[in-house]
């Protein structure tokens, strides 16, 4: 069997790329989702998007409402541009559906 240094392998070579390929590595921008207050949706609608949209539980969705109705503004999860994209999409499509002006929007940490 041959040794390891004879054939070109070193622990300490390898040690080194895997630190060089995960200084390489960043993490994803992350992604702030909001809803946004209007005159128009009710409490109860923005409670059931909260609910089937972020998976939130009835408890938390009754307080990023509140928060929405008081504050104007209410964050409904951090999450990668991708799946903050598509929370937003199926925000506005489900608003557009039941005939609420629901705005909902991201925005970057």
């Amino acid at each position: 069997m041959e040794n390891d240094s004879t054939n070109g392998y070193s622990p300490e070579l390898e040690e080194d790329v895997i630190s060089e390929i995960g200084d390489d590595i960043d993490e994803p921008s992350m992604y702030k989702v909001l809803l946004h207050n209007d005159d128009y949706t009710t409490m109860e609608f923005v409670v059931e998007i909260l609910i089937l949209v972020f998976n939130k539980s009835p408890e938390d969705a009754v307080r990023i409402m509140l928060n929405v109705h008081h504050k104007g503004i209410g964050i409904c999860g951090v999450y990668t541009y991708e799946v903050s994209e598509t929370k937003v999409n199926a925000v506005r499509a489900l608003g557009r559906q039941y005939g609420f002006p629901l705005k909902c929007t991201m925005e970057k940490e």
